[in-house]
């Protein structure tokens, strides 16, 4: 730990928490280890780090170096720093966005369990509950998201099919919709109904700086780090944060899963989150003007964007109580259906076609036939994700430019 303390703004603390320079010959970045395995000074102290690390023993000290695969200084300088963008207790980091729902999922539920969860969410998540759970016994349970989705959960633990509901899951703006679903009502409903469910909330499109789950109630928050916190598409790693005794959990399933982030990616991440304040923020500023320009097209049928929804509505009372910005990720609907959407995707010069989001560049996409292509149809239509509809995460370029680029391809 470093002797600042965490009193100071997080983009502050990005700069030095966690790590002490004349540890490392006064390197002012930490130095990269890549090394599996470490020394240990005394038999007595590897006996010690082996039974904290497997949860058979708690300690106050810290955690001693044992194998990468369990710990490593990258990984623990990197989770000291983004437990306090949420002011968690305890965060840990993963392989990717994946490694990181299923370990936790997995770490969570056991046979006969079931998870609730809020549709439209990202495919690979869709996937994993719908096809891939039910073969441990534990069953998924999908609600619509947004603002009626507290109350649907609030039903569903009151059937006796929501008897077994051990997470609820909330990705929240859902992904590709941007719905808003309210954490803290949520986290209410499932209080009030006497159920033992844990909150987690996927919190990759707006998070950490324009949302923290884990204020509103959630018990934990989870990310694509790929996405705005690695932030560059040079990356791939997930991100889970909450209290210390669930991540404890959770990481004796990383440990034997091995779905741990490596010190290199742990590394690059660390660069990244020195600038994850000013990039969210000017990609937000880019994308409220890319979605002015947008709602104003003869071309596009609707806009999907947390900065597009009516004043005074319930997604904006929603928004109003957790979100302080807008976020650089939003959906536009074309007139003429997927043909037209083609088009646009293949006339775009300035921005990418290419999936993800988050990153420096602009990327555009079309979720029906690419991110959520392994949702069923029914589904689909039911989320509103249509033959129309793109998906565009707004990177670092000029504004102006990328709204010239998106007039010349919808023209």
């Amino acid at each position: 730990m470093s002797e600042i303390g965490t009193s100071l703004a997080p983009e502050t603390l990005m700069m030095r928490h966690g790590y002490n320079p004349w540890w490392s010959e006064g390197a002012v970045k930490p130095p990269l280890f890549l090394t599996s395995t470490f020394l240990f000074k005394t038999a007595e102290d590897g006996e010690e780090f082996f039974q904290v690390a497997l949860g058979k023993k708690e300690s106050n000290k810290t955690q001693g170096l044992i194998y990468s695969r369990l710990n490593n200084p990258e990984l623990e300088i990197l989770e000291e720093r983004l437990k306090l963008w949420e002011d968690a207790e305890k965060a840990s980091v993963f392989a990717s966005g994946m490694a990181a729902i299923t370990t936790t999922l997995l770490a969570l539920c056991k046979p006969g369990d079931a998870v609730a969860y809020t549709v439209p969410v990202y495919g690979g998540t869709a996937h994993f509950l719908k096809d891939m759970l039910p073969q441990f016994n534990v069953r998924a349970l999908p609600v619509a998201a947004g603002e009626d989705a507290p109350g649907a959960i609030a039903r569903l633990l009151a059937s006796p099919e929501g008897a077994g509901v051990k997470v609820v899951f909330v990705e929240t703006p859902s992904n590709p919709s941007l719905e808003s679903t309210g954490i803290s009502e949520m986290r209410e409903i499932i209080d009030r109904s006497g159920s033992k469910a844990l909150l987690v909330v996927d919190n990759t499109m707006l998070g950490p700086v324009f949302q923290q789950p884990i204020r509103h109630g959630a018990h934990l928050s989870v990310y694509s780090a790929t996405k705005f916190i690695g932030g560059h598409s040079d990356l791939i790693a997930g991100a889970v944060m909450g209290s210390a005794a669930l991540i404890s959990e959770i990481n004796v399933y990383r440990s034997f899963l091995g779905t741990m982030c490596s010190p290199f990616v742990c590394w690059q991440i660390m660069r990244s989150l020195e600038t994850l304040k000013i990039r969210m923020e000017s990609q937000a500023r880019c994308a409220l003007e890319v979605a002015r320009y947008l709602e104003g097209h003869p071309g596009v049928q609707k806009v999907l964007y947390p900065g597009s929804v009516k004043p005074g509505s319930r997604q904006a009372a929603i928004q109003k109580t957790q979100l302080s910005g807008f976020g650089s990720v939003m959906s536009f609907e074309v007139r003429g259906g997927k043909k037209k959407a083609f088009e646009v995707l293949n006339r775009v010069k300035v921005a990418h076609l290419a999936v993800s989001l988050g990153g420096t560049e602009t990327l555009i996409e079309h979720p029906k036939t690419m991110t959520h292509s392994e949702m069923d149809d029914a589904l689909m239509s039911q989320c509103g994700i249509t033959d129309g509809l793109i998906r565009l995460s707004v990177g670092l370029e000029n504004p102006a430019d990328l709204i010239a680029d998106l007039a010349q391809a919808l023209a």
